[in-house]
């Protein structure tokens, strides 16, 4: 069966501009265009647009849909599998942040008690989830799944005072590495040593025990792998190469 534009955005709840857009970025063309320029969409169309709805319900960016659902080895069945193990990760996520809601409505009325510590276990579990759903293979790959979980261990196990200063140093690493790129300074520089410093002390965060060869090993993924280049080129392209330069550079006198 065909679809005109209109009717496969009104049947996947969408508007007819998201679908021009993925047109225009080789995301999801039409199987055809009529003489009259109507854009025309068969089945195998409509489960492509099925596969990109679930990928961005995942919060994938379109650039990473766009690499995976046109690799030649991607396999529909195994990526269904994937998107459901994906999705009820994110289905706990939401329980118990909906969980912790509840129990803090509960405390301020006076009805229980609830721990300082308790206060944050939804949002750190929400953390830990999505980093599992968008880095969990490489890393668990790379890494090995022993130190993976104690990571994730320690992570869930922090305190009220160590999530916020966690979170403060992250925000300070990325505003010395946005400072440092549009300052055009060098990795190899005090600057660049400084950088690699703090992400040395956010990385004490998660691992028991430091290791140069690990942390240099991560610096090396950051630019390797466009996800994790995704995330501290967020606001200015660069800052990626920079962190892993820096490291490269520094870990070994740090």
């Amino acid at each position: 069966m065909e679809y005109t534009i209109k009717q496969l955005a009104n049947m996947a709840g969408i508007s007819t501009r998201t679908l021009r857009y993925y047109d225009s970025i080789g995301l999801l063309s039409p199987s055809r265009i009529t003489d009259s320029g109507y854009r025309i969409y068969n089945a195998e169309k409509v489960s492509t647009l099925q596969q990109i709805l679930f990928y961005k319900e995942l919060d994938f960016e379109l650039s990473t849909i766009k690499s995976i659902i046109y690799n030649p080895d991607f396999n529909k069945v195994e990526a269904l599998k994937e998107q459901l193990r994906f999705l009820e990760q994110k289905k706990r996520r939401i329980a118990a942040i909906i969980a912790n809601v509840q129990a803090t409505i509960l405390s301020e009325k006076g009805d229980i008690v609830m721990k300082d510590a308790e206060k944050f276990e939804g949002l750190k579990q929400n953390i830990i989830d999505k980093n599992e759903q968008i880095y969990g293979n490489e890393i668990r790959s790379k890494y090995g799944n022993e130190l993976i979980n104690k990571s994730n261990e320690r992570f869930k196990n922090m305190s009220e005072e160590e999530f916020l200063k966690m979170n403060e140093l992250s925000e300070k690493i990325n505003s010395l590495l946005e400072d440092a790129v549009k300052n055009g300074k060098d990795p190899i520089s005090e600057a660049g040593k400084a950088i690699a410093l703090l992400h040395k002390e956010w990385l004490s965060f998660y691992w028991e025990n430091y290791s140069v060869k690990a942390h240099t090993s991560l610096g090396e993924m950051y630019t390797a792998d466009k996800r994790f280049a995704d995330y501290y080129d967020k606001n200015i392209n660069g800052c990626a190469d920079f962190l892993s330069k820096a490291i490269s550079a520094h870990a070994i006198n740090l």
